[in-house]
């Protein structure tokens, strides 16, 4: 069923936007995801989604750059008037600009789609977080504090004001505290603990879930802190019709020297000083389908990149997710202590 948007004018913006505040629309735009670009006359110039600002991030664009370095050009345009024809272009589409007689921007018609959202999900607590040293010697990493309130709760909250309705959290290591966290915690979904008899690696604890249910599930690391728009994740893993979808998180290194290009007779072709390379990590963030949880055998051990490979070996989709949001992986000290004062910087567990 198609829709004209009240407020178009919302979506729409100019070709010079920094693509950081673009960011800014979309996140308010939720769940549509999009703007369109004009030029100053009021012409349709192009289109971006949060797909094509994620792909420009992890092709190494930085939050600053205007939005037209990742924006689609030329998109299908409908017209005033023509109900049948702007029907026939948007069917399969998200959205469609349409402009009057003159080329003008006029209004955006959208499929009448609410937000599709996962409806469980699983969080891993069950490591022994050996890197943060003392620290874990008589607390869990989840229960570690940041911003004033453990981690595991950050989580938790975050998951529940998205609407998860049933959450797993698989446990092992000083797993008695986390369960009793649980039980004293105000809790506003359900929330269920799978205890690891021996450890299952960071993917077997999907052997303990439910794996009759048809829904997908939503699989976290208890030792990742991140803004990710979730429902931007679960749409991309749809609208591309998933098995499998991976957040990755964009890691940055630069060489201290003069990088040397040169062909295959060892000619020099130049030099680029001090380059920066991109590449984009595994943020600790899944969205699995049952055909990938069915995979892993109650009480079996088995790393995530082993279950993963298995799935491409059955043939099954598997997609990246590029986070641009703030993500955190705690996993040494000075991670801790990072995490800690960015929470608390942001009015977090005053």
């Amino acid at each position: 069923m198609l829709r004209k948007l009240d407020n178009s004018a919302a979506m729409i913006c100019r070709a010079d936007v920094p693509i950081r505040e673009v960011i800014r629309r979309i996140d308010a735009s939720t769940p549509l995801l999009f703007q369109i670009i004009l030029d100053p006359d009021g012409r349709v110039l192009g289109a971006v989604t949060d797909g094509d600002i994620r792909r420009g991030f992890a092709r190494g664009l930085q939050l600053e750059d205007p939005v037209e370095s990742c924006m689609r050009t030329s998109p299908m345009l409908g017209e005033t008037g023509n109900g049948p024809h702007n029907a026939r272009i948007l069917h399969g589409r998200r959205f469609l600009p349409v402009c009057d007689e003159n080329g003008l921007f006029d209004h955006i018609l959208v499929e009448q789609i609410g937000p599709r959202r996962a409806h469980r999900a699983l969080v891993m607590a069950g490591g022994f977080g050996t890197r943060l040293g003392d620290r874990t010697k008589d607390t869990p990493k989840p229960l570690l504090s940041v911003g004033g309130k453990p981690i595991l709760d950050h989580i938790l909250e975050r998951l529940e004001d998205y609407g998860i309705e049933k959450v797993d959290i698989s446990v092992h290591y000083l797993s008695d505290q986390i369960r009793r966290f649980v039980e004293e915690r105000d809790n506003r979904c359900a929330i269920s603990i799978l205890e690891e008899q021996e450890p299952l690696g960071t993917a077997g604890c999907l052997g303990l879930v439910d794996q009759t249910s048809v829904d997908p599930i939503l699989m976290l690391n208890a030792d990742v802190l991140t803004d990710v728009d979730l429902n931007a994740l679960v749409e991309h893993h749809l609208r591309l019709g998933c098995d499998g979808t991976i957040a990755a998180s964009r890691y940055e290194y630069k060489v201290p020297f003069g990088v040397l290009r040169f062909d295959d007779a060892d000619t020099l072709q130049g030099i680029e000083e001090k380059p920066t390379f991109y590449h984009l990590v595994a943020a600790g963030i899944y969205y699995l389908a049952p055909s990938i949880v069915r995979m892993v055998p109650r009480e079996s051990r088995i790393d995530m990149p082993e279950l993963l490979e298995r799935a491409v070996a059955h043939d099954l989709k598997l997609t990246v997710f590029p986070v641009h949001e703030y993500w955190s992986d705690v996993g040494h000290p000075a991670d801790l202590e990072d995490a800690d004062a960015f929470h608390r910087e942001r009015g977090e567990g005053k």
